[in-house]
């Protein structure tokens, strides 16, 4: 048996407190912080998150790392094991714990009182009560490349506790690789959970024209008639200057997340007029200088938007429809519209998109469920009354919404037919 291994930790019982907190502050040299119950920065975090920021990662990609890790250490001074003598065995432990137990709860909410089903109205489903396989996953990466680099610089465990599939370790990548299939991912954790494919959703235009008819300023209107039509990000957008616009060729320049290169995107007509209503209704006190922000609050103190408020103002106007559709779906909107132009070539959607690889572009030209349950409904009707036509069938009655007989129904369904 090998060590450590025929160990049962009863995790059932195992209390996490909740201890620890990730800080985002103002400091150019160090923008995230993991503090630990005591008040003071976890050192081995701090190192890792200044190899982050060597290697290009943004602030935001330094956050959600270390919100990963905050779990992880977390876990560890629950079980009173440090970081650096993790073994193996706390790591399928904490990656069994990670998959079962529930999430923390706000709002002093049972899990009971929570149920999770899909929205009635864009059919996408709300926040579950267990941690997603998209979060375990990108947890197990998280944690797997910072023992990576403890290892190497000599400060952590010899062994990661984290390793890699045992199919994966050896020998070189795509030794073995059919030339007519795609190449498949080579660096697979041991615990990494599987994570199925999820295909975007657009917003229905009708239904668009709703939520845009809710929006209670130019500036929202603005912004969100920029989104739909450059299918830039969100934070993208929000970090636009002034000098970024060029109404005349209706182009505005973003800094494109990853790779921080700037790029100009092309804009609707209706997106520019919106931003001149909003930018003439302006704050006298609002400065316009080239190098100031775009987009404001409404509200005193004047301050630069930031993400969370821009959220909370497309949650309240989808809210009203019933709907929960966020900021990023958007972005898929957008690309939806660009995808299903046949005048539009892919490869320029996937440069407006900003994707590196056209394989993620291509998502977009998945049809939509809605447009696939109206294709088919139709289908089903042309080939009844094709049927019907070709038995020379009297129509004896008034035919449905679905394409059956009223009185057909009424026959099936007892005299019932709404």
């Amino acid at each position: 048996m090998i060590d450590g291994f025929g160990e049962d930790r009863d995790l059932s019982a195992l209390v996490v407190p909740v201890v620890g907190v990730v800080e985002a502050g103002r400091d150019l040299w160090e923008p995230v912080r993991l503090i630990d119950g005591d008040g003071e920065p976890v050192v081995a975090v701090t190192a890792f998150l200044r190899e982050l920021q060597a290697s290009g990662r943004s602030a935001a990609t330094q956050r959600s790392y270390a919100m990963d890790l905050l779990r992880w250490f977390r876990f560890g001074w629950a079980i009173d094991i440090g970081w650096n003598q993790a073994t193996r065995v706390e790591a399928r432990d904490f990656c069994r714990w990670l998959a079962v137990r529930d999430k923390p709860i706000k709002g002093g909410l049972s899990a009971g009182c929570r149920r999770v089903v899909p929205n009635a109205v864009t059919g996408k489903p709300g926040p579950g009560l267990k941690y997603a396989a998209s979060t375990r996953a990108h947890s197990e990466t998280v944690l797997r490349v910072f023992y990576d680099f403890h290892r190497d610089a000599g400060t952590g465990p010899m062994v990661n506790p984290f390793p890699l599939s045992r199919e994966r370790r050896g020998g070189r990548a795509h030794a073995h690789h059919n030339p007519m299939e795609p190449f498949g991912n080579e660096r697979t954790g041991l615990y990494r959970p599987r994570v199925a494919q999820r295909i975007p959703r657009a917003i229905p235009d009708a239904l668009f024209n709703r939520v845009f008819a809710e929006l209670g300023s130019h500036r929202d209107r603005a912004l969100v008639a920029l989104w739909v039509s450059t299918g830039a990000r969100a934070a993208e957008l929000l970090g636009v200057r002034c000098g970024d616009v060029d109404p005349g060729r209706q182009l505005i320049t973003v800094i494109r997340k990853g790779t921080r290169a700037l790029q100009q995107l092309p804009a609707s007509p209706d997106a520019f007029v919106w931003l001149r209503l909003y930018q003439s209704g302006l704050d006298q006190a609002v400065p316009t200088g080239r190098d100031d922000p775009l987009w404001w609050t409404r509200r005193r103190p004047l301050r630069a938007l930031t993400y969370h408020a821009a959220r909370a103002m497309f949650a309240r106007a989808a809210a009203a429809l019933g709907a929960n559709w966020t900021l990023h779906d958007l972005r898929h909107t957008a690309a939806y519209r660009m995808a299903r132009d046949p005048q539009l070539p892919l490869t320029d959607v996937q440069w407006v998109l900003g994707h590196a690889h056209l394989s993620t572009t291509q998502l977009y030209l998945t049809p939509m469920p809605g447009d696939v349950i109206a294709e088919v409904l139709a289908h089903h009707r042309r080939v009844e009354h094709a049927a019907a036509a070709a038995g020379g069938r009297p129509d004896a009655g008034a035919v449905a919404p679905a394409g059956y007989r009223r009185e057909s129904l009424d026959v099936l369904f007892g005299g019932r037919t709404s």
